[in-house]
């Protein structure tokens, strides 16, 4: 239950006999005298109550609910009037006021229109809280494409971890998407305003990585001319991806395993340490433990850096998205060329199915732009993987099932009669596919 109040009176015997009724009652509660202070302190989407008197020098309370309203129109504000403000009081709650109290008042007449007031400020916060994660929900599913479980799995996992402050290792092969992840970290998190810097530490020198990472005072080195701020310095307040993690010198490791444990680096040749605010997110393809136990990886580091764990599922084990990924990629790739991009014969999703994917996504993604280039088929250079013709057919199977519902709105009539299966198997085979009929109803 909320329980924040803030009392607005220029009257200090007011203020302290408000304060005090309120605070035995279980309420945290904040005084000013003035509006003016009010207004310069109150916290932005404020979970609470607002008490404000009328008449005060300065801004009146009727100026303030008008400030208040701009702001948010659904912020309770309950006002204390005079005998002769009452008028003025009740156009007030036309005006969007919440209540007012005639003084003198009772506790309990003030203490039943604040429980009132703070339970429809409950419901206006939740209402907004379940809106926001409908909204990032949808927004996420239209970054992160695939119906598969892994990927739903994924996208909640991502919503659940984004806007938590500890660190994330992504486990993946390459090209399984580890940086589109951890864009979505950063992107969904509360450091979406602030730099998110990708660094791919195999692509870096080893007699440049400290340099990189830390930058550089003048002079700190042969060539090292001017200040350099560095990678990690220039995130200051927002993310650090770091890709292939694994590949980070040992010397560097313990100069970053300092800056996670201590929130302050060095710039090479400098003596003075600057404090930094950082989310760091780590990508690798090996398991950084085993890399430890052979001497490869710090196991201090590693376990830093694995605050929370992201796998991410190679595209041969979620067969089922393909389809969907190819149809953007392509989709995508004849709208940068202008050019309308054929449909895929059935033929070629079945090669696409079977097809194993060792380049995972970013693979598909070339294939898909070579079909809208006219190229030639997709993995026409390639020969089914020798998947089970089982296994081919479940993912076909999902696949036209996930189309259908997409295309009639998950509406289970319309699917039933344009796959010609009764309802019972139907609901069988979307439970086996892990299909839902609520993730393909249109939103409004």
């Amino acid at each position: 239950m909320l329980n924040s109040v803030i009392v607005v009176d220029d009257e200090a015997s007011i203020r302290t006999a408000v304060e005090q009724w309120l605070s035995l009652s279980g309420f945290n509660v904040q005084l000013f005298a003035r509006a003016e202070e009010c207004l310069a302190h109150l916290p932005r989407h404020f979970p609470g109550v607002i008490i404000s008197d009328v008449r005060m020098p300065g801004m009146g309370g009727l100026q303030l609910l008008e400030r208040l309203q701009a702001d948010d129109p659904d912020l309770p504000v309950i006002l204390l009037t005079g005998h002769g403000d009452v008028p003025m009081a009740v156009e007030a709650m036309r005006s969007g006021a919440y209540d007012f109290l005639e003084k003198p008042f009772t506790p309990q007449h003030l203490l039943g229109s604040l429980r009132r007031a703070l339970e429809k400020r409950q419901l206006v916060l939740e209402n907004r809280r379940l809106h926001q994660q409908a909204d990032l929900k949808s927004r996420l599913e239209a970054t992160l494409l695939g119906m598969s479980q892994g990927l739903q799995q994924l996208r909640r996992q991502v919503l659940e971890l984004a806007g938590l402050p500890v660190n994330v290792l992504i486990r993946g092969e390459t090209g399984s998407g580890k940086e589109r992840v951890a864009r979505c970290l950063h992107d969904f998190g509360l450091r979406a305003d602030k730099p998110f810097v990708a660094l791919n530490c195999a692509a870096i020198p080893e007699a440049l990585f400290e340099a990189e990472l830390f930058g550089h005072e003048s002079g700190a080195f042969t060539g090292a001319q001017g200040k350099r701020i560095g990678k990690l310095e220039f995130a200051n307040g927002g993310t650090v991806f770091l890709d292939e993690i694994e590949s980070m010198p040992l010397a560097q490791q313990a100069k970053l395993l300092r800056v996670i444990q201590e929130q302050k680096l060095e710039r090479l040749g400098a003596n003075q340490s600057i404090s930094v605010d950082l989310r760091i997110i780590a990508a690798t393809k090996p398991d950084l433990l085993e890399e430890a136990r052979a001497g490869r990886f710090r196991e201090d580091l590693a376990y830093r850096l694995n605050v929370a764990e992201l796998r991410l599922a190679p595209l041969r084990e979620r067969r089922e998205d393909i389809p969907l990924l190819f149809e953007h990629f392509s989709r995508a790739a004849g709208e940068k060329l202008g050019r309308q991009v054929p449909a895929l014969p059935g033929a070629q999703l079945a090669q696409l199915l079977a097809h194993d994917w060792p380049g995972n996504v970013r693979e598909l993604a070339n294939a898909a732009e070579r079909h809208a280039l006219g190229l030639g088929a997709p993995n026409s250079e390639v020969a089914p993987a020798g998947q089970s013709l089982v296994a081919q057919m479940e993912a076909f199977e999902a696949q036209c099932l996930r189309a259908a519902l997409r295309q009639h709105g998950g509406e289970i009539k319309a699917v039933m009669e344009a796959l010609q299966v009764p309802r019972r198997t139907l609901n069988e085979k979307m439970q086996r596919h892990g299909l839902l009929r609520e993730d393909f109803v249109a939103r409004g």
